[in-house]
């Protein structure tokens, strides 16, 4: 497997860790991870693609990523002026994004935020958040506030050694290889051996959520040509989801693959990378 090089920025007084794959003189693309996994998500497709840079960054609270500060929220929206920040440290005015499950989310909003810097966005078996129903703001705000005490106070769970982190995501429906590609930045040192590096405040129900009108305000928004790559045996609901990217987004290219919702780490990566090569190559 192609060796990936390890990148680190300060942004928002937060340390973001990243990896990249290639040649930074190729034409850039960032890719951003599903909940819990981190930029080793992208470590077999990445290579995949040799005509461009490819950057993959530990979202907060993910990997060997800072945890947000006590007052902050893991919001969907809320890594957005670190991705920004990330993106404009490394001097990409323009640039193609890429996201895997809520990966793919954030990536949406983000090229909905600012359009101007999605050259071409791929959303990887994911689009849209669930959507907060008009009377259920209170409810979801009740959920946050109840959950945020017990999570604050909970220390990640430890375990004996990295094979027994690994067995612990097989357990979550992942291949062996892909689930000890993750666990590799998915865990830390500590005095009983390992432990999950992840916030556990990424567990709780989010303080608030974008009702379907804004998600589809949001859709509406985007101006990069989109490539959404739907997997065959993946999580997402796929007729809800289909269905509202084709009505929203201008320029869409959907297709499903087979595969389970970490398709582009399994078997069916080089179907996900041949799609995704000839949709970021061709002419707009």
């Amino acid at each position: 497997m192609t060796v990936a090089r390890e990148m680190a920025w300060e942004v928002d007084g937060l340390r973001i860790a990243g990896l990249a794959w290639g040649n930074e003189k190729k034409r850039p693309l960032l890719a951003l991870h599903g909940w819990l996994d981190n930029a080793n998500s992208f470590a077999r497709l990445a290579p995949l693609l040799p005509d461009h840079w490819v950057v993959a960054i530990d979202l907060t609270g993910h990997g060997r990523s800072a945890w947000r500060s006590p007052d902050a929220t893991y919001n969907i929206w809320d890594d957005l002026p670190q991705i920004l920040g990330v993106v404009d440290a490394l001097g990409w005015e323009q640039f193609d994004l890429m996201g895997h499950s809520r990966g793919a989310i954030i990536a949406m909003v983000f090229a909905a935020a600012c359009s101007q810097r999605v050259r071409r966005l791929v959303l990887l078996d994911a689009v849209i958040p669930e959507p907060l129903g008009d009377d259920e703001a209170a409810q979801q705000l009740t959920r946050f506030l109840e959950q945020r005490s017990p999570l604050m106070a909970r220390t990640p769970r430890e375990l004996p050694d990295l094979e027994s982190a690994t067995m612990a995501r097989v357990r979550k429906g992942l291949s062996e290889a892909s689930a000890a590609l993750l666990v590799e930045r998915a865990t830390r040192e500590s005095e009983a051996g390992l432990a999950w590096s992840a916030d556990p405040r990424l567990y709780g129900a989010s303080a608030s959520k974008f009702t379907r009108q804004q998600v589809d305000t949001l859709l509406g928004t985007i101006n990069a040509h989109t490539l959404l790559l739907l997997a065959r045996e993946g999580l997402a609901q796929h007729p809800q989801i289909a269905a509202a990217a084709s009505a929203g987004i201008s320029h869409l290219q959907l297709e499903t693959l087979p595969g389970c919702h970490h398709f582009h780490m399994e078997e069916s990566v080089g179907a996900v990378a041949d799609r995704v090569r000839r949709f970021l190559s061709s002419e707009l």
